[in-house]
Parts: C-alpha cells; sequence; structure tokens
C-alpha cells in the first residue's frame, strides 16, 4: 500500500533532538528554512555562519530556521545527537531548532523529506543531491523554493522578505 502523502508540511511529525515529537503545526503562520545539515562538510561554517545571521535578523519577523542533520553524504554528520548539538550550537553558535538526524533519500526518508521533494523536485531529478539543501517554506506551508547546497543563505534573504511580508 502506498504511502499517504500529507496535504501540508503542517500535517508531518518530527523528532527533537531528545527524541520527542514536534508537530510542524507549532510553526504555521511563519515562513521556514528547512535546511539538511552536516557538522564536517565543506560547505558548514558558511552555511552556519549565515544561517546564523538570517536567523538573528528575522526571527523576531516571522521567521525561522529548522536544521535536520544526516549523515547521507560521505559520512560527514557522523555523531550522536549530543555531539551534533555541540558542534552546531557551541563551535557555530546556532540557536535555531536543530532536529534529531534522519535520512532524507530512500527508503528510509524522513516523512519530511518525501513531503519537501514531491512538492520541489530538482534539477537532475527528486534526490537532495548533497548536505545544505535548502527549501523555503511559506507562512501558509507552501513550499517555495528549492535551493542547491551551494547557494548560500544569504542570497535567499530577499525571499525571506518578500514571503515576510505577505
Amino acid at each position: 500500500m502506498a504511502e499517504e502523502m500529507p496535504n501540508s508540511i503542517y500535517d508531518i511529525t518530527v523528532k527533537d533532538m531528545s527524541g520527542n515529537d514536534v508537530n510542524l503545526s507549532t510553526y504555521s503562520g511563519k515562513v521556514l528554512l528547512i535546511v539538511n545539515v552536516a557538522s564536517k562538510c565543506g560547505l558548514t561554517h558558511s552555511n552556519y555562519k549565515e544561517m546564523n545571521v538570517l536567523y538573528e535578523k528575522y526571527k523576531d519577523k516571522g521567521f525561522e530556521i529548522l536544521a535536520f542533520p544526516c549523515n547521507q553524504f560521505a559520512g560527514q554528520e557522523p555523531g550522536s545527537n549530543e555531539e551534533i548539538k555541540e558542534v552546531a550550537c557551541t563551535m557555530f553558535k546556532a540557536e535555531f531548532p536543530i532536529f534529531d538526524k534522519i535520512e532524507v533519500n530512500g527508503k528510509n526518508a524522513a516523512p519530511l523529506y518525501k513531503f519537501l521533494k514531491s512538492q520541489k523536485g530538482g534539477i537532475f531529478g527528486d534526490g537532495i543531491k548533497w548536505n545544505f539543501t535548502k527549501f523555503l517554506i511559506a507562512k501558509d506551508g507552501k513550499v517555495m523554493e528549492r535551493y542547491a547546497p551551494t547557494t548560500s543563505p544569504l542570497k535567499i534573504e530577499k525571499d525571506i522578505q518578500k514571503h515576510s511580508e505577505t
């Protein structure tokens, strides 16, 4: 039997780093940037740095970054949730929510990522190609944009502003 695809991102529940359920409807009415992250990637430092800038600037204006660690790309997120939190929050000073480690591709892909990919496929198919693929979600829960891993978070700022104002 085929898995039922949710109607909205707000129908999806994920796990936080402590294993607690978090229904994404908690973020209803906010602009979201959903990112698969890794601690040991060449893109890690610049992405965390720029996501911190965006978060600081827009967190009080209805913007949230949701980070999902993933170890599917060259084993670049091998640590436990505690180790990931240490790297993200201490080394990179991330203040935005970091969730439980997930898979973004394959048969064990998290329902969130199955949904995101069904809404916005990539240039070379739906699969997530690398760490730091980014999805911008409008306040109503619609997936508005998908950005490549190499897209600088600061280059997304205009889109965040546009969706924050609507």
